[in-house]
């Protein structure tokens, strides 16, 4: 089985630096830019939309995975296909006609995803396994950052790979949520295509040249003494003024390589500052 692909959310960045936090994970390696959108309805925060979604899209090659955790999302499918969404991925629990909804996604060209909360029976997605480009499991409750993965999720990644696997159906599967070196291996190994995780240069330069990490998480975790490593090859290729602060690396090279979830790799304190809302 394929490595895990490694979609980076980009709301750890700075919003007033997108441009530049964006091109900085591509130079990173990672494979996709998860977008979280949040409504402030069907989730408590708030955070951005179509416009955003678009000014992203010149910014950056790679494909941007719209995760749209928001109320009736077939009345917005048309906006953010024409943002230039690669995936749209909506809740089973947000709209009343889910069939028609991904019909509607997939007649703009859009791949077409579907999720689920934590709380939802994963008998809920089963039946549109087949209508889909991208099954996405919901390790934590979606719109709020720094929480714990939920190990009963992997039951449900099972039952849908098992699913996927019976059906002959293509959809690459996706895990959002909590996701950390200690834990990325046992995701990965599970059959997972794509992993989500907090954007790993969640950093900009200052006047002086110099970086702030964006990610409390990562304070807690230098407090706590956690073992966050640096960066892949891949990742010292970053330009200099960013110093990447690339926490989720660690997660990326845990779910690629057997060994490298055993090792304790070393991390330096950083300096943060508080950060948006943000996925898992």
């Amino acid at each position: 089985m394929a490595e895990p692909k490694f979609a980076p959310s980009i709301l750890s960045a700075d919003f007033a630096r997108l441009g530049e936090a964006v091109a900085a994970v591509e130079k990173a390696g990672a494979d996709w830019v998860h977008v979280d959108v949040m409504d402030g309805h069907f989730v408590p925060n708030l955070t951005f939309g179509p416009k955003m979604v678009a000014d992203l899209r010149r910014a950056t090659r790679l494909p941007l995975d719209v995760h749209l955790m928001i109320e009736r999302p077939e009345a917005w499918v048309d906006r953010y296909a024409e943002a230039g969404a690669s995936y749209l991925t909506v809740h089973v629990e947000a709209t009343a006609d889910i069939g028609a909804t991904l019909a509607a996604i997939r007649a703009r060209g859009v791949k077409v995803g579907l999720t689920l909360n934590p709380e939802t029976a994963v008998e809920a997605v089963l039946p549109h396994l087949g209508a889909l480009d991208l099954a996405l499991v919901m390790s934590v409750h979606p719109g709020f950052g720094g929480q714990s993965f939920i190990a009963g999720s992997l039951d449900k990644v099972r039952a849908i790979r098992r699913a996927l696997d019976t059906q002959g159906a293509r959809a690459e599967l996706e895990v959002d949520g909590g996701i950390k070196p200690d834990n990325a291996r046992a995701v990965g190994v599970r059959g997972v295509s794509d992993i989500v995780r907090s954007c790993p240069i969640c950093v900009v330069p200052d006047s002086r040249g110099s970086s702030a990490t964006r990610s409390p998480r990562f304070r807690r975790s230098s407090e706590s003494g956690s073992a966050i490593s640096r960066s892949s090859s891949r990742m010292s290729r970053l330009p200099n003024r960013f110093r990447a602060k690339a926490r989720s690396s660690a997660c990326m090279r845990a779910c690629r390589s057997p060994r490298a979830a055993t090792r304790s790799p070393t991390f330096p304190t950083a300096s943060s500052s508080s950060a948006a809302p943000s996925s898992g």
